[in-house]
């Protein structure tokens, strides 16, 4: 943290010393024991909140930046190890995506790596990280796991005994790197012969450290790459030369330095220079040797594992695609978003034809959301048992992905299979999260493919992605199915009928957030000639205003009959005595179809609009009453307005006028003229344009509740 040199030693004395006993020498020699080639320090700070990266040795901190904090609460390696004081180990790259998707997707090379606890008693210090090829075993030694159980034993001891003395050892503003131990120091006479060595060579050569700057190169390679070496010590290749200046050159770079093996990749130095530049990494940095070529095509020479591609958009494309799905998926919301957001960005990053997304609900395997398939293909294998002895449900049992270069190989694993879909080689993917299955994940392709490790990496890690995106999404839909009936049961199912009046209600929720609130309506009929309307909004989208809402609801209709004053005052009365913490905006109006008035009062409510039979609108501005839930004593004063058969009374809730950068009164008026301007005869027709014309504003964020009264005659 930027704040530990506040302490009584920024770094300890322990940890700016490299000899015996320190932490730097405990690291180093643990590196030597076990073979890893990167290894690291992670300490933490008295707030237990993060892990501050303090030493590192064997890899740049350019690589290592985006790890220097990492949360203790975050799923990573190092973090599982010290919060569930445990070793973990990572293998490869397809159980690295599979546990550790989000790291998986930003260190999609080869390596296996290990992690571990500081621990001494009940206090943890910090942990370890360690780093192997990707040639390591698939499981640690016994002897790999003595030397990191007792290395972190005596950096535990190292740590506390620091602490005890008034010291700590604590993280500086950047992380002690570890010298390089080279295999044997070189007199001036032996590097010159090996510049002498080097020159002879009929192809270029030259070096690069850890942080990747070139610290050698020679003639041939300067001519190769068209440029003066004068100009190219000390840059980066893809810096100083712009025709390098692509996602590959340096992403073959850190996946030497990561995988600790060999690698390649070919670029054209304009204007039509193929060059083929192939990459021998070890601990002190990568040996480059640049070689003349007449294609794309790489030219692979002995010893090289794991050659790469031309320069070009294909792994580019991927990993850009798939860090845009990462970004994307944060802003899904339900199913159906995380479907087409899926679609979108997976099946161009991996070239595939088809896609299918499978969720588990009832013991079954639905599909959710296809892309390339035809409904009829789909629906034949929707709702496939989890007993059933298919790929897709396999992959979610076990939780272990399965790729088919061809049907042959669909077949053989799968004898019953039959090939319906018209394609040839298919990924099945498991979508897993926090270890509980959610679904399923079919990718298909029009060809026969390889699915070499590093696209089979690429794959786990979406799939990990999507898992949690999925479960977020389904968990939002169930939210909003749970909201809609909630609200549909504290609304009125239908208004009553009352002689002589044309009612029409409408109410459309929010378009963002949960969708449920405090608006509501109501028309309760008294006698044959006489009725009441309510409407309000309670503050908040959430449950706790859903359920006052129905407590308002209630307190109305218990007091409906009184005078509208009277019946706002014991309301207000009733929700100071509940102390919710929530306010009550209400308009409340008795209407009276044989003396042809109506009498109204208002809580704080946006004032309601009366249409005048001969077309003319009039915004009632009665006088103002607090909202409810505020003052106990607080008054409600009425006001009388003709209601003559012909006119129309539209109440509302403040969602159907309020809009960013709009002032109400204006938006009041705009809603007045529109309502002067509708022709239509019926109420269910004018409700309907006056809430169409709110759609149109989308999205909102608050609720809408409208409702129109006509009286068309007299009732006696």
């Amino acid at each position: 943290m930027s704040d530990a040199a506040t302490g009584p030693s920024a770094t300890g004395p322990s940890a700016a010393d490299s000899g015996p006993g320190t932490v730097g020498a405990v690291l180093g020699r643990l590196a030597r024991d076990t073979g890893a080639y990167a290894s690291a320090v992670y300490l933490m700070p008295p707030d237990r909140q993060v892990l501050q990266l303090a030493m590192l040795g064997g890899i740049s901190m350019r690589i290592a930046s985006p790890w220097s904090r990492v949360a203790l609460a975050a799923a990573t390696p190092v973090s599982d190890a010290v919060r569930e004081r445990r070793l973990v180990w990572i293998g490869g790259q397809e159980e690295l995506a599979h546990r550790y998707p989000q790291l998986a997707l930003v260190l999609p090379h080869p390596f296996a790596m290990a992690a571990a606890p500081i621990v001494t008693g009940d206090r943890a210090w910090g942990g370890v990280v360690l780093h192997w090829a990707a040639t390591h075993a698939s499981a640690l030694s016994a002897q790999e796991r003595d030397a990191i159980f007792g290395a972190c034993d005596h950096l535990g001891l190292l740590l506390r005994e620091a602490a005890a003395d008034g010291h700590p050892v604590l993280a500086g503003p950047e992380p002690r790197v570890l010298p390089t131990l080279r295999p044997r120091a070189t007199t001036p006479a032996e590097a010159q012969a090996a510049v002498d060595f080097a020159e002879r060579l009929p192809s270029g050569c030259c070096a690069l450290d850890q942080d990747g700057r070139i610290t050698f190169l020679t003639t041939t390679a300067a001519e190769l790459l068209d440029a003066d070496i004068p100009d190219l010590l000390g840059r980066r290749p893809w810096e100083a030369l712009p025709w390098l200046d692509n996602p590959v050159a340096e992403d073959r770079y850190r996946a030497a330095t990561l995988s600790r093996q060999p690698t390649s990749f070919t670029a054209r130095r304009p204007p039509d220079q193929w060059l083929s530049f192939h990459l021998y990494p070890d601990a002190s940095g990568i040996s480059v040797r640049v070689v003349p070529t007449h294609s794309g095509g790489t030219v692979v020479p002995p010893h090289l594992l794991h050659p790469a591609p031309a320069a070009g958009p294909g792994r580019a494309t991927a990993l850009y695609h798939l860090m845009h799905l990462a970004a994307t998926l944060t802003e899904a919301v339900g199913v159906r978003d995380v479907v087409e957001k899926v679609a979108d960005q997976v099946l161009p990053a991996f070239g595939a034809q088809a896609l299918a997304l499978m969720a588990t609900e009832e013991a079954r395997l639905r599909i959710i959301g296809f892309r390339g398939y035809s409904a009829e293909l789909m629906h034949r294998f929707d709702a496939a048992p989890l007993t059933s002895d298919t790929p897709a449900v396999h992959v979610l049992t076990t939780g272990a992905a399965r790729f088919f270069g061809t049907f042959t190989d669909l077949k053989r694993a799968y004898p019953p299979a039959v090939l319906q879909d018209g394609m040839a080689a298919w990924a099945f993917l498991p979508l897993i999260t926090s270890g509980r299955p959610v679904g399923s994940l079919v990718l298909a392709y029009d060809r026969p493919r390889a699915f070499p490790p590093e696209e089979r990496s690429f794959l786990t890690s979406t799939a990990g992605l999507i898992a949690q995106a999925l479960d977020r999404a389904r968990l939002y839909d169930a939210k909003q199915q749970l909201a809609h009936n909630l609200q549909a049961g504290l609304l009125p199912r239908t208004l009553p009928g009352v002689p002589g009046l044309d009612v029409a209600a409408r109410y459309l929720p929010a378009s963002r957030g949960m969708e449920i609130g405090g608006d509501f309506y109501d028309l309760i009929r008294l006698d044959e000639s006489t009725a009441a309307a309510a409407i309000g909004d309670v503050q908040g989208h959430n449950v706790q205003a859903a359920t006052l809402m129905g407590q308002v609801r209630t307190a109305v209709h218990a007091t409906a009959g009184a005078s509208p004053g009277e019946v706002l005052a014991r309301t207000n009365r009733l929700l100071n005595d509940l102390d919710a913490g929530l306010f009550t905006s209400c308009l409340y109006a008795y209407l009276d179809l044989d003396r042809q008035s109506a009498c109204l009062a208002t809580a704080g409510h946006p004032p309601p609009i009366l249409r005048h039979p001969d077309g003319r609108t009039e915004i009632l501005h009665l006088p103002p009453g607090v909202l409810l839930g505020i003052d106990p004593a607080a008054d409600y004063p009425t006001t009388d307005v003709p209601f003559p058969p012909g006119s129309v009374l539209a109440l509302y809730t403040d969602g159907l006028v309020e809009a960013p950068g709009t002032d109400i009164e204006d938006a009041i008026d705009a809603l007045a003229d529109r309502l002067a301007q509708a022709r239509e005869r019926t109420m269910d027709a004018l409700a309907d344009t006056l809430i169409d014309q709110a759609r149109l504003t989308e999205p909102r964020s608050d609720d809408i509740a409208l409702l129109l009264i006509h009286p068309q005659r007299t009732p006696r």
